[in-house]
């Protein structure tokens, strides 16, 4: 089978001064990334014009109440729902003390107005939470409330075989852990350690959750959020350990008056990575449960598979799914429907070697410019690739309709041909 050109180029890698982890990216309001190392340090990325060109600028920040002998976990930000305002910062951490090793969860939110946005101001505004169990990951979902609005929550698996949910309340300016059940009864008695967990608004008033355990079981669930209801469950059990879990629809452009992309396109589907084994995705999981999957070939070939992303990278609606793996590297793989009907597979149409493991990726726009980067986290640094088919028709509407589209930054990032290092000199 002949394979698609790789379409990135890299425009900048920062390198860390420890190594992170799988949980150790995540996006920190429209054009900022926060990248934990093990070692207590939080990293800022994010691009900056500097003498008429957009430079990338790697920044530690002092967040409050981490001690120098802390250990980083998990990290993970969002923005409030409106119409409340506000960065919401969350970091989970091991302390030393000798003796013994102590879990916290920080979360950082800063109320005074003209702050709520502002990092360093909200890095200082700490709400400071010891835990009875060791943390994994961090991870934040929305709600519907009582008074149909919407509320963003950060929900926290751990050893304890347990998700942990922290709901902000507003009258005293903090978060606090309420119970998970009345909000998510779908993550009662579940049946391990949960390793990774993600869900997706489906419409109706629904969602779909789905989390992967350390004893290899993969549970969905289908969830009336107006109840909270579970409608449906179904459990699968793999053969080693899952790294990732993701729900996606494969289409990402519906048309007015027409079906959900979800729906559209044989539905919401359920991407599952493991250890040992070929990632799978499960097909239209709203309706068929976990029946139908669909084995991602050549997945397994480069050791474990450790984060995973699914995204529209060559503009024509239908889309991607990239996979991080342990071996250094990056997979491509597209859906190919069947000729003469059946589920059809999804070809690898290419792949890209680092230097490191890849534990983490994200999809932003960090320069302003309306054209998405690529963000991987490897075990190394920080690498933002940018993307080279800027040539293909598709991309030529994209750019026409680009809303925040600047045609200087675009010029300055899509022409670059060279890998621009950003070495961090780490702040005393």
């Amino acid at each position: 089978m002949s394979r698609e050109p790789y379409p990135f180029v890299e425009d900048s890698f920062s390198r860390f001064p420890s190594q992170s982890n799988i949980y150790g990216l995540c996006q920190a309001g429209e054009q900022e990334l926060l990248a934990a190392t093990l070692k207590g340090k939080v990293v800022c990325f994010r691009y900056q014009e500097l003498q008429q060109k957009i430079r990338p600028v790697a920044k530690e920040v002092q967040f409050t109440y981490i001690p120098v002998d802390a250990e980083i976990v998990s990290i993970d930000a969002f923005n409030k729902s409106p119409p409340k305002r506000g960065l919401v910062v969350g970091i989970t951490f091991i302390k030393d003390s000798g003796d013994k090793a102590t879990p916290f969860l920080n979360i950082y939110c800063d109320y005074e107005p003209g702050s709520e946005f502002n990092l360093e101001s909200i890095a200082q505004s700490c709400l400071n939470l010891e835990l009875q169990f060791t943390p994994f990951q961090l991870y934040h979902t929305e709600v519907q409330c009582d008074d149909g609005g919407s509320e963003t929550v950060f929900l926290l698996s751990g050893h304890d075989q347990r998700i942990h949910l922290y709901k902000e309340n507003a009258s005293l300016h903090q978060f606090e852990e309420q119970p998970v059940e009345r909000l998510f009864p779908e993550l009662e008695q579940l049946p391990s350690n949960v390793l990774w967990l993600d869900m997706l608004s489906i419409g109706s008033g629904r969602r779909l959750s789905a989390f992967g355990c350390q004893n290899s079981c993969v549970g969905l669930a289908l969830v009336d959020q107006t109840g909270p209801d579970v409608l449906q469950s179904w459990r699968v059990q793999f053969d080693s350990p899952i790294s990732t879990v993701l729900l996606f629809p494969l289409s990402c452009r519906p048309e007015p008056r027409q079906p959900s992309a979800g729906e559209k396109t044989g539905g919401y589907n359920l991407l599952v990575t493991s250890t040992i084994e070929m990632a799978v995705v499960y097909r239209n999981v709203q309706e068929h449960g976990l029946s139908r999957s669909v084995c991602l070939s050549e997945s397994d070939q480069w050791d474990a598979v450790l984060s995973a992303l699914v995204i529209d990278l060559d503009f024509d609606g239908q889309k991607e799914v990239l996979l991080g793996t342990y071996g250094q590297e990056l997979l491509c793989y597209k859906f190919q429907p069947a000729v003469g009907g059946g589920d059809g597979q999804f070809q690898l149409q290419w792949r890209r070697s680092f230097k490191s493991p890849l534990l983490s990726i994200i999809y932003l726009d960090l320069t302003g410019d309306g054209l998405r980067e690529l963000a991987i986290l490897t075990l190394k640094g920080l690498h933002v690739l940018q993307n080279t088919i800027q040539t293909n028709t598709e991309m030529g509407k994209y750019l026409k309709q680009a809303n925040s589209l600047r045609p200087a930054y675009v010029m300055n990032n899509l022409v670059k041909q060279q890998t621009n290092e950003t070495n961090l000199a780490v702040l005393s």
